[in-house]
């Protein structure tokens, strides 16, 4: 197939597009900065620059490629993690949730490619009723406000309604995903908030790209939680990620200390996360993972 890959040269884009040429796709990838079109053709795409926030960028660089599929992998997220002004830091990666899914839509639309697969998020935002781990029948947390929640909610409505297919992947670790995380965690600035029984999900980049790569040949349709096995309140992962970069025992904050510090969301987050499961994925998809827990990748990833 001809895959287009939006966002080629992100975390999981760099993954994604080795497996899809080591697959026998052909594979036109985008960036924003043309400083990375080699590192796209090193990993065996046609590279482009490509701008996902203006509509004549993504409408001519779709009608070049003519995919049988477009991937929706475009994301800003950079920088030192701002949980406290989680908006403002999701800034840009909220109007590609938005404004880039239109246009890639549109484009997709203008062009007749039949398949769509993009970008969603399923690690602790699951609605906060009921057990600790939803499937793709229960919905998002509904009471989430702000800008990315809104944002998410646009993404997977517009995808489904075009028969496309959407991806809640987990919070993310591998290679270049965690690393400011881990700084924090190492500097003892990542704290346990209350009781730290909010659970969430996780799924390494490698495995989350191998997943995309199925979506995309099984021209697949509708939700799929893309996490690990085991999801988990963040007093278990948090203090086991923290040994695993060899830094001591995560501080202890009280949720009322927590909150004008952090922000309500590592709050709602560390308290009253919801996690995923992953049947569905792997029951149709038939996805396995190569690291099926948190604890087996976390010590992979920081042994070193």
């Amino acid at each position: 197939m001809r895959v287009f890959v939006a966002g080629g040269a992100g975390v999981l884009g760099r993954r994604l597009v080795p497996q899809l040429v080591a697959r026998g796709h052909e594979v036109t990838a985008t960036t924003t900065s043309a400083t990375k079109l080699g590192l796209l053709e090193q990993l065996g795409a046609e590279a482009v620059v490509m701008d996902g926030l203006d509509a004549r960028s993504v409408g001519e660089a779709v009608a070049r490629a003519q995919p049988d599929a477009i991937v929706h992998q475009m994301t800003a997220i950079s920088g030192k993690p701002d949980i406290k002004h989680f908006d403002r830091w999701f800034a840009t990666t909220n109007r590609l949730r938005t404004e880039g899914t239109d246009h890639l839509l549109a484009a997709a639309e203008a062009t007749g490619v039949p398949h769509f697969v993009a970008q969603s998020y399923g690690s602790w935002n699951g609605i906060r009723q009921g057990g600790w781990v939803k499937t793709e029948e229960d919905p998002l947390d509904p009471t989430s406000t702000g800008q990315g929640a809104e944002a998410i909610r646009h993404l997977e409505s517009a995808v489904f309604k075009a028969g496309g297919a959407v991806l809640r992947y987990g919070a993310f670790y591998g290679p270049g995903a965690i690393d400011d995380q881990v700084e924090l965690v190492r500097k003892r600035q990542y704290p346990v908030v209350g009781n730290g029984g909010g659970y969430s999900s996780w799924v390494h980049l490698d495995d989350a790209a191998s997943a995309t790569v199925l979506a995309v040949e099984q021209k697949a349709r509708g939700v799929f939680n893309i996490v690990d096995d085991e999801p988990a309140p963040a007093s278990e992962w948090l203090p086991y990620l923290a040994a695993c970069a060899g830094a001591k025992r995560p501080m202890r904050f009280p949720t009322w200390l927590a909150r004008p510090l952090a922000g309500k969301t590592a709050v709602a987050m560390m308290t009253e996360g919801r996690g995923f499961s992953n049947a569905k994925a792997k029951r149709e998809l038939e996805w396995q993972l190569r690291y099926p827990s948190w604890r087996q990748g976390f010590k992979a990833e920081l042994s070193d």
